[in-house]
């Protein structure tokens, strides 16, 4: 299998919950407001006025609305950038670890 149709075959493989939730992401010394647009098992798709590269490993913060369930903190690492001008950026991060 090509590597393409893996990824292809993996991005079915996991479910993606679409939301639009407020996240923060924590990188080199900073902290940067997000949207989190979506949630896998393995990864999330966040929006953010940043310039972020390839590779670079990215904590996320995301708040829970509700007393009893714990925040959700995940170390990632950007494995997709696009461009959307005025600096903004849409990032795919892949889960390393989560808290």
């Amino acid at each position: 299998m090509s590597r393409i149709d893996r990824i292809y075959s993996e991005k079915r493989d996991y479910i993606r919950m679409q939301m639009e939730a407020a996240v923060t992401l924590h990188h080199d010394d900073q902290v940067t407001p997000a949207r989190c647009l979506d949630l896998s098992s393995t990864g999330m798709q966040v929006e953010a006025t940043s310039s972020l590269a390839m590779g670079q490993q990215v904590k996320v913060h995301i708040a829970s609305d509700h007393e009893k369930i714990a925040d959700l903190i995940a170390q990632t690492e950007v494995v997709r950038v696009i461009d959307l001008g005025e600096g903004k950026q849409s990032l795919g991060l892949t889960i390393l670890s989560m808290s």
